[in-house]
Parts: structure tokens; sequence; C-alpha cells
């Protein structure tokens, strides 16, 4: 198989063990799954599913027990640059502008002054934020923290964007923004993106295919390709559909 052969991800047979007091717990057996370039993969799953042991394993930030992550057909070892994160909680430098907390990892690949401005601007512009360049963390909306976190992590120009229930700490009004924006920035970077959810809903709303995960131990249920064009309706019978659908699999 050539390079150019390759899925941009491959999970192929994870499992993650874990020894305990109480004995040892299984949290993933045998996980396996592609994400082709360009996707927008969700995965959604019961509390116990193993959804944040396998999106710490896919960045680097855990080791396997057994099988393997591969980025273009290279094994993932540890974070770096081609591998962008965005969590939950937006950990921001406070002592930073929001400029600063966007060109963080720019300035750590040693990028040149001007072309790290370059970048930035670029990137807060692309979020929406071009007026807040100068302003702090402590300044902003939960939203505006979580675009920022997103434009921090696309600064470095990464081969996949990982995404652990980014907009799970915001209002459902601010959340159906931030997923539109979401959704306006991937059809304009064309980036990969793997995005960990509980939200049934946002999984329809955001996703090519909809990984269901299954507890003890974690496993993949099914592949649910969502097959309506975009915008979607929340109303549409069809998204109804695939909400059932999802939902059954996932209480089942």
């Amino acid at each position: 198989m050539t390079g150019e052969d390759y899925p941009r991800v491959r999970v192929d047979g994870i499992g993650r063990r874990y020894d305990s007091p109480q004995g040892t717990v299984q949290a993933l057996q045998d996980v396996s799954f592609d994400v082709e370039t360009g996707e927008f993969v969700c995965i959604v799953g019961p509390s116990g599913s193993g959804k944040t042991t396998l999106f710490r394993i896919i960045a680097g930030l855990e080791s396997p027990t057994s099988g393997t992550v591969s980025l273009d057909g290279d094994p993932v070892e540890g974070p770096g640059p081609n591998l962008g994160l965005v969590f939950q909680e937006y950990h921001l430098f406070p002592w930073r502008t929001v400029s600063g907390n966007v060109g963080f990892g720019l300035e750590r690949q040693d990028v040149g002054a001007a072309e790290r401005q370059r970048r930035v601007d670029e990137l807060l512009d692309l979020v929406g934020l071009d007026d807040f360049a100068d302003s702090y963390p402590r300044d902003l909306s939960g939203g505006m923290k979580q675009r920022v976190a997103l434009a921090r992590a696309l600064a470095v120009d990464p081969e996949l964007l990982l995404m652990d229930e980014p907009f799970g700490a915001v209002d459902a009004q601010t959340k159906r923004m931030l997923q539109a924006e979401l959704l306006d920035i991937w059809a304009e970077t064309g980036k990969t993106i793997l995005f960990v959810t509980h939200d049934v809903d946002e999984a329809i709303t955001l996703a090519d295919r909809v990984i269901v995960m299954g507890t003890e131990p974690g496993h993949v249920r099914e592949h649910v390709e969502i097959d309506i064009d975009r915008p979607r309706s929340r109303s549409s019978a069809r998204f109804g559909e695939y909400y059932e659908r999802i939902l059954d699999l996932i209480q089942s």
C-alpha cells in the first residue's frame, strides 16, 4: 500500500485495560475504523463506552493495551502538530491575549513574527474574532473562548482536528451557533474532523458519518451514514428517523 492509499486516520484493533483495586477493567476492546481525508465523523455512545479514552488514545495522550492508531499511515506515538486538539474546557492561557493564545503553537514551531501574525489574523477572521485580538480570556464569553481554542488548534495546520465534547459547556443557543460556525470552517478548510459527543442531535447535525459505541467493554456497534443535505433541519422527518435509530442503538 502506498502512502496515498492510507486513510487519514486508521484505528486498528484498539484495546485498553486498566488495573484497579477491584480487578482489571476492560475499557475498550477491538475498536477499528477508518476516517477518510476531509471527512467529518462523530463518535457517540452511552457513559462507559470509552469515548474519551478512545479520544485520548487517538490523540496520543494515552497508550492502548493493544492495537494501533495511524495518521496518514504513520503510527501516532504522542501529541504533535499534525493533531489539533479541542476540549470541553478551553485551556486558554489567562495571561495571554486572544492573539497570543492563537499564536502559541506557531511560536513553539519557531514561525517568524510576520508569518505568525499573518496566520493569527487569518484565523481570527475565520472564527469571527478580529475585533477581540487584544482581549484577554477573562473578557470573553464561553462561546468566544471556544472559538479561540478552535483557532489555536487550527493555527499549526493539523492533518486531523480532534474535538472532545467541545460545545458541552455552553448554552443551547450558543451551541447551535458554534455548530454552524464549525461547519463553515470545515467547508472552508477541508480539515478532517473526529468529534466526540454524547449529544445525538449534535452528531446528526454535524457528521458525514456517526460511529455508535457500545459498552462492557467499549466497542463499535454500528456506523451510520448521515445522508441529508446540509444545512440540516432538525424538524425534518429524515433527521428524526436518524435520531431514533441512533438513540435506539445507544439505549439497547
